[in-house]
């Protein structure tokens, strides 16, 4: 009788705990159930995933404090589709606060099965092997994993507007929170090009204390006269660690149009640390969609990315917006929304000068990204970034790019792109702030001979990005070396700016949108290994105010 009570308070526990999980609607398919039956994981015949815990091994996992893929049935043969019991894993440790660890050596199938397994715990992914088979995938939005907090954002009703800077919002909250503002009545970053549109609302991310007081580190950028809505996402307080593990995507071989894939390890969470994963890509054809990001970062602050590799996706073309053909942005790395996000000592498997695969990291709407150490293809602000950094790191074919506001500071590296830095012309070239420039090194597109521009971009003054467009207000270069030594005839030496609009030949042309110039360049210790001296820009005319300061 004791026993038959005990399994009856065991099952109304799980089915407490499993309600309350199933607030979050990604896992509200996952049912837990207690027998003396083997512990194990099955897809019912409504594909909703069941999960039988012995009282036995209940006690068993609960004394290790970790469980394995293995306990709920995970195979581990290369061959079975092993996503329901990864799941289950997770599912169970998320409920019970137990580390979960892969088993050594396994190689754990992934197919195209709607589940996601949700990482709420401690995870060692160790020495196993994933692969994850997109060639026949019922959901491409649908995440293998996501890496997601027990705490539940919530809505800030009585914030109804936002001030540029502003150093506290006046509303109680239950500690440390990402606020996410946005007003659907305004559109900005209207891109213009061959990817044109009308534009995103609105966006502001930001981090307040318990008491509203605003991080300035990353403050508020934007004065929002309305709202449409405010998020509050309460922030983990302790780190979530996920370490190693190796994953191989097989690609999809869909028809190359603007289908982003999403089968990736989605993070959700703050204050999060992925340690020595590797992915892999292969069996990349003629033709396929692109990719959102294998580590997907979004609507979270405090993640790093350390000691990991990656790989960049072939680039496919497609037609575009403006009916012209382009190439599609595909990426192993994917920021979104987020604050305070590090990668350190990152590299990739593919050759970083490959042109025929695209640039490994996009972003939108972030605050302080930094590379440290890192040796990637690219760097990506596209719809603006307050406050980078990048060092010791070096950067190849796509280079720096971005756009946005505060101080970028590139410190120890070298860029071997078409120009050190390109401020995206798609989105009006504008940077609000300062660039640094110290102790770095610049070949020009690898060593082919071109006419090369530390600064590149382009805006006409002609198209409304729904914002005024700026040029970095000031530019520090310090001990900068251009390898120049091969270089075109009639090469003239490398300059500072790019012609930013060949159109501004005189004070007749006029700009309905005025493009904000560069108030001075300050240099310091500049070689060229050309010995040519370094120069303003093609365009005298359009950089004529420039201050330039020789130290």
């Amino acid at each position: 009788m004791m026993k038959y009570t005990l399994q009856i308070l065991f099952f109304l526990t799980l089915l407490t705990d499993t309600q309350a999980q199933q607030k979050n609607p990604l896992e509200n398919k996952i049912v837990i159930t207690n027998h003396d039956q083997q512990t194990k994981a099955y897809s019912d015949g409504n594909g909703e995933l069941q999960v039988n815990v012995s009282p036995k091994d209940l006690l068993k996992f609960k004394a290790a404090g970790m469980v394995r893929y293995s306990d709920f049935g995970a195979k581990g043969d290369g061959r079975t589709d092993d996503i329901d019991a990864i799941a289950a894993t997770h599912t169970f440790a998320n409920q019970n606060g137990l580390l979960v660890k892969a088993d050594a050596g396994a190689t754990y199938y992934i197919g195209g099965k709607e589940r996601t397994a949700i990482i709420q715990t401690n995870t060692d992914f160790g020495t196993a092997n994933f692969i994850i088979d997109d060639t026949d995938v019922k959901n491409r939005n649908a995440p293998v994993f996501t890496i997601s907090s027990s705490l539940q954002s919530f809505k800030l009703k009585t914030i109804t507007s936002l001030k540029k800077n502003q150093t506290k919002i006046d509303v109680p909250l239950p500690g440390p929170c990402l606020i996410t503002a946005t007003d659907t009545n305004v559109k900005q970053y209207i891109r213009f090009g061959l990817n044109q549109n009308n534009g995103s609302s609105k966006t502001d991310i930001f981090l307040v204390d318990k008491n509203g007081k605003v991080d300035m580190k990353a403050p508020i950028i934007w004065d929002f006269d309305q709202i449409t809505d405010i998020t509050a996402l309460p922030i983990d307080e302790k780190e979530l660690k996920i370490t190693g593990g190796s994953f191989t995507t097989i690609a999809n071989k869909e028809e190359s149009k603007y289908n982003y894939y999403n089968r990736n390890i989605a993070i959700r969470r703050s204050n999060v640390l992925i340690v020595e994963l590797k992915h892999y890509i292969k069996e990349e054809g003629e033709h396929g969609a692109p990719y959102g990001g294998f580590i997907n970062i979004g609507e979270c602050a405090y993640v790093t990315v350390k000691n990991t590799l990656l790989t960049g996706h072939l680039a496919y073309n497609t037609i575009g917006s403006a009916g012209k053909p382009v190439t599609m942005g595909t990426y192993d790395l994917s920021v979104n929304r987020a604050v305070n996000i590090s990668f350190i000592n990152c590299s990739q498997t593919n050759n970083i000068d490959d042109s025929k695969y695209w640039g490994i990291l996009g972003s939108n709407f972030c605050k302080n990204l930094l590379y440290d150490g890192c040796i990637l293809s690219r760097f990506d602000a596209h719809q603006g970034v307050a406050n980078a950094t990048i060092r010791n790191s070096t950067l190849g074919h796509m280079g720096i790019n971005a756009i946005g506001s505060g101080t970028l500071t590139i410190e120890n590296s070298t860029v071997r792109a078409r120009s050190f830095v390109n401020l995206r012309s798609d989105y009006g070239s504008t940077w609000q702030g300062e660039l640094l420039i110290r102790n770095c090194v610049f070949i020009p597109a690898a060593g082919k001979p071109i006419s090369a521009s530390i600064i590149s971009g382009a805006n006409s003054g002609q198209h409304n990005f729904g914002y005024t467009c700026y040029m970095p207000e000031r530019i520090i270069i310090e001990n900068f070396k251009i390898d120049d030594s091969k270089y075109p005839e009639n090469y003239k030496g490398a300059a500072i700016f790019a012609n930013f609009n060949p159109e501004m030949k005189d004070s007749i042309y006029q700009e309905k949108f005025p493009y904000v110039k560069t108030k001075e360049v300050i240099l310091k210790n500049i070689i060229t290994t050309s010995k040519k001296p370094l120069r303003i820009s093609d365009n005298l005319f359009m950089f004529r105010d420039v201050a330039i300061k020789t130290h």
